[in-house]
């Protein structure tokens, strides 16, 4: 359990990309077939695996807890350059996000309901009052010095 979902989220709690990458490799090199399904004792079917390491990899990049998004809260330094589309966060929100040199480089948040937005990067805080259906483009400005 703990080579893969349990694991992984275990990592993720204390934010701890390398922790989390090392976990999340070794569960896909040995715990995965070549069908990409997750076993346990080489024939067993674990669904727990196999949702639980895509959710992780998600959680590396974008978390959403306690009424807050936090963006790349465990990137790992194996991944210095990357782009992921269409990630849901609590609120009614989604995310594309875009970094390179292990740095938020652009995101852009669609509000899906409206209301207010508390984005978390880089131990910086910013608040944005959003509108249904409008995209908000946001770069590593946002969470600069004010």
């Amino acid at each position: 359990w703990l080579m893969g979902a349990g694991g992984v989220k275990c990592c993720l709690n204390f934010l701890s990309a390398e922790g989390t990458l090392d976990i999340l490799q070794r569960h896909l090199s040995g715990h995965v077939r070549s069908s990409l399904l997750s076993v346990f004792n080489g024939s067993l079917f674990q669904i727990d695996g196999n949702l639980g390491a895509t959710a992780g990899i998600a959680e590396m990049l974008l978390q959403s807890h306690a009424g807050q998004i936090n963006l790349l809260p465990a990137l790992p330094k194996a991944w210095p350059a990357g782009r992921i589309n269409g990630l849901r966060a609590r609120g009614g929100f989604e995310l594309d996000i875009a970094w390179a040199e292990g740095k938020l480089t652009s995101a852009t948040l669609r509000s899906h309901r409206g209301g207010p937005c508390k984005l978390r990067y880089n131990g910086k805080s910013r608040e944005l009052t959003t509108k249904a259906g409008l995209d908000y483009e946001l770069d590593e400005g946002l969470f600069s010095e004010d």
